[in-house]
């Protein structure tokens, strides 16, 4: 694998024959991180891995950082069957019928990615991450080898939400922006600065259309429809609206020195409908970010250095 990806990112590229004896010999020396497919987790919590020509075994203790420790539970052992994890190729044994095992370690794999991220990352940083469950509060996601960071779910999107689930699926990829390293190692994510600045998202629409937004607000002075994952108007108030609802709004006016989209809803219904992630930064690094359009009042802003 060239270098760190979350569990799984390169599964498609890696439909191979299976790693041949000499592959993973070479592994083993060059301390490769490798990935494969769980087939299952035996009573002892060692993982089974199917290496094609022959299976690997991750010992329990050798299956997650924090496992010997205490610190990490089994279940993020048990939850990986059927999934592919990352893992070194510790050495290539015979068992008492002759047949040939490898023994893996995906806790050293974490390792390596993990002291890749702190001595290389720094906030700002743009990099790979994948969902791994959601909780109110925010989305955990694996940023390399199964290490877990949080997003926040304030840096999601600009468009408020109510829980991570509105914007995202267990298993998704995304790019995310490093917010913070902590002293201890942990990472917080951001998402919402690659999703556009106001003006950015304003250029997709105009006034006189009618589009497809969501209800993400209910007040009693309106109802705040988003219509891209950074960017939501506000209609006047309508009977027999709710949140999650779909909503076709037609774009009364765009306000730029405001900041400020009025829409009235034309048709309000039950949809599991949300507007479509849209990256409009390809870099690899952010300094700062302005979301609010230069003539206007309201500052809305990240920092992340300096």
């Amino acid at each position: 694998m060239n270098g760190f990806y979350p569990e799984g990112w390169q599964r498609d590229d890696n439909k191979q024959k299976g790693f041949s004896t000499l592959f993973l010999e070479e592994a083993k020396l060059a301390r490769t991180v490798l990935e494969a497919p769980v087939l299952m987790c035996d009573a002892n919590h060692n993982l089974i891995v199917d290496l094609g020509i022959f299976k690997g075994v991750i010992p329990r203790n050798e299956g997650a950082l924090g496992i010997s420790e205490g610190i990490t539970r089994d279940i993020a052992l048990i939850s990986r069957v059927g999934k592919t994890v990352c893992f070194t190729v510790e050495g290539i044994e015979t068992d008492d019928k002759a047949g040939q095992f490898a023994v893996l370690s995906r806790k050293n794999a974490q390792e390596k990615c993990r002291e890749h991220i702190l001595n290389n990352k720094s906030p700002g940083d743009i990099i790979n991450a994948k969902i791994t469950h959601l909780e109110s509060f925010g989305a955990f996601c694996d940023i390399g080898c199964g290490n877990i960071a949080l997003l926040p779910i304030d840096a999601i999107s600009i468009s408020r939400i109510s829980h991570p689930a509105d914007r995202f699926f267990v298993g998704e990829s995304i790019k995310a922006v490093i917010k913070s390293i902590a002293p201890d190692g942990k990472i917080t994510l951001s998402h919402k600065e690659l999703l556009g600045t106001w003006e950015e998202n304003t250029q997709m629409f105009s006034a006189g259309q009618t589009v497809t937004g969501v209800v993400r607000s209910v007040e009693n002075y309106g109802v705040f429809v988003e219509i891209s994952p950074n960017l939501a108007g506000l209609a006047e108030p309508k009977e027999n609206i709710k949140v999650g609802q779909q909503a076709s709004v037609y774009i009364k006016s765009i306000i730029k020195e405001k900041m400020k989209i009025k829409l009235i809803i034309i048709d309000n219904f039950e949809n599991n409908y949300s507007p479509k992630i849209k990256y409009f930064y390809d870099g690899d690094h952010i300094d700062n970010w302005e979301y609010s359009p230069e003539t206007c009042e309201k500052r809305i802003f990240t920092r992340f250095c300096g």
